[in-house]
């Protein structure tokens, strides 16, 4: 008899196995680097991979392969300084996920990429499929959103005639500490999430990646089994990414939800109750913010941003020696 397919689900794809009851979670995922510390890059490519995971509830991840493109424009020297660093960061992020790197591929070519496949065996209870929000369910994110501007305008510094542009709505302090802030947000696992998930009975999640929280928020609702609509109240931005955003002309679209995060943290359905204790508890168990960003009401399947969203500053105050 044949095996039904579950598909290709919504981050990860989703197939029962032969054997028992198991089911076969499946993700790949690469892009090119994005900031300059080769160790991070290879660190933010993995945590990136995992996401997909974790969006589907999964915890553990029972296999990692590395996608590793070399480019052919690096010297020998960038290339045996560069490379290395990469794939140790990837590794030790996989370590840090409680998985270990065990092949890949690793290819030439004209630009550098760098991500991977992560593969883990599941029972039915250790995932949680992303079709089940309900009209009174809130949307939770894991993550602050802004990292797109934050890494751009990072670059900006040196690049005189886009740093004009939004020279007076920020110091060269803060486009630094917003770059920090960016690379320490897309490097932290969303496994605590994806436990809690199971905890206070999530109705399903998505990562927030390239298509930013509004496109990823679509594409959940799209995915769900009630007729639901989502709509999205509050965007927590890492500090002065907003004002950076609408200085240079909007071509982010970061308050429309669009931006495109790198490792942005999960959104998810929550019932009504679970969702400020969930909140209390990944700050307790991570010492980082959760934020209520929205409610799930009746509607034809669709997401929106309401017309003038409250804007959360992460942090709201600036403190001297403290990144967050």
């Amino acid at each position: 008899m044949a095996v039904p397919r579950i598909g290709i689900g919504m981050d990860s794809s989703i197939t029962p196995l032969r054997h028992g009851g198991l089911s076969l979670v499946q993700t790949t995922d690469f892009f090119y680097p994005l900031v300059e510390d080769p160790y991070m890059q290879g660190k933010i490519a993995c945590a990136n991979v995992l996401s997909d995971l974790y969006s589907e509830g999964v915890t553990e991840c029972d296999n990692m392969l590395m996608l590793l493109g070399v480019s052919t424009k690096m010297t020998e020297k960038e290339r045996d300084v560069v490379i290395p660093l990469m794939m140790r960061g990837f590794r030790d992020c996989a370590l840090e996920a409680g998985c270990d790197v065990t092949g890949g591929q690793t290819v030439l070519n004209p630009w550098c990429t760098i991500g991977g496949v992560a593969t883990t065996v599941c029972q039915p209870n250790e995932f949680i499929l992303p079709e089940s929000a309900e009209v009174g369910d809130v949307l939770v994110l894991t993550k602050p959103l802004g990292t797109q501007v934050a890494v751009n305008a990072h670059q900006w510094l040196d690049q005189p005639e886009r740093w004009e542009k939004i020279k007076h709505s920020v110091t060269e302090e803060l486009v630094l500490k917003g770059y920090e802030r960016a690379m320490d947000s897309m490097v932290r696992l969303n496994r605590t999430a994806a436990m809690l998930m199971h905890k206070y009975n999530a109705h399903g999640a998505t990562d927030v990646t390239g298509f930013g929280v509004l496109g990823h928020a679509a594409n959940l609702a799209k995915n769900q089994k009630a007729e639901v609509s989502f709509v999205i109240h509050n965007l927590p931005v890492i500090a002065k990414m907003a004002s950076i955003a609408k200085a240079c002309g909007n071509i982010f679209k970061l308050l429309q939800g669009y931006s495109a995060e790198t490792s942005g943290g999960l959104l998810i359905c929550l019932p009504r109750d679970s969702a400020a204790p969930f909140c209390k508890e990944i700050e307790k168990l991570e010492g980082r913010a959760a934020w209520i960003v929205g409610i799930v009401e009746k509607g034809d399947r669709t997401a929106r941003i309401i017309e003038r969203p409250r804007v959360i500053e992460i942090p709201a105050i600036e403190k001297e020696g403290q990144l967050w």
